[in-house]
């Protein structure tokens, strides 16, 4: 049994208590990374038509440093959000990358089917950053696989989680997108420890297979 959406949300709040400042830099570090690398390989574009592909190669190792750094912090870590922690997922490369294509993949061949399955497969793909961080011995199908068996039971509460950022969401719109610097670490905190939470809860279900 994992805790309640608001449970979640006050336990990220606690993880992220003195890092507030720290967690909203990088997250500012990151989208700016991001954007950066969007803009170079557009322009590239004009001279090398798929030269924007460079964004997908350049940019999803980033999105994962992104993701397990708020793990990192949830477990204690020190200096978690170092803006070096972005490039951690280039030492890995070739595991990160191929697992999160594949993963990102199929979440868009089951939208072509409809939206519903596509949204019930991100939600079940969701904690596969986690587990690459946690098995680095893993990668493709398999950390995917596992991602989905541990999410077994567990959509619905992290969707409704998703819902209670709804209103936080719309208030960073009245602050020209500036709040959103706080609002993404918020939710990247309590992902953290959503996955903490279905983690334990797989173990148990395992153990008592």
């Amino acid at each position: 049994m994992i805790k309640s959406a608001s449970e979640i949300r006050s336990a990220a709040r606690t993880a992220l208590s003195g890092h507030w400042a720290e967690a909203a830099m990088f997250t500012f570090v990151y989208y700016l990374a991001s954007w950066a690398i969007g803009a170079v390989s557009a322009g590239l574009d004009l001279i090398v038509p798929g030269a924007s592909m460079l964004v997908i190669l350049l940019v999803l190792p980033m999105g994962w440093g992104y993701s397990v750094a708020f793990l990192g912090n949830r477990r204690g870590a020190e200096d978690p959000f170092n803006i070096s922690r972005l490039l951690d997922g280039y030492k890995d490369f070739s595991r990160i990358f191929t697992t999160i294509l594949l993963m990102q993949l199929y979440t868009f061949l089951w939208a072509l089917l409809l939206i519903v399955p596509g949204i019930i497969k991100g939600l079940s793909y969701s904690m596969t950053c986690f587990v690459l961080c946690d098995n680095p011995d893993m990668k493709n199908n398999e950390a995917i696989e596992l991602s989905m068996k541990m999410m077994d039971g567990h959509k619905t509460a992290l969707f409704w989680l998703y819902l209670t950022f709804i209103g936080w969401g719309i208030l960073c719109i009245f602050t020209f997108g500036i709040g959103y610097f706080w609002l993404a670490p918020y939710m990247q905190a309590s992902l953290a420890q959503f996955y903490e939470e279905v983690k334990e809860d797989y173990i148990t279900r395992y153990a008592l297979a």
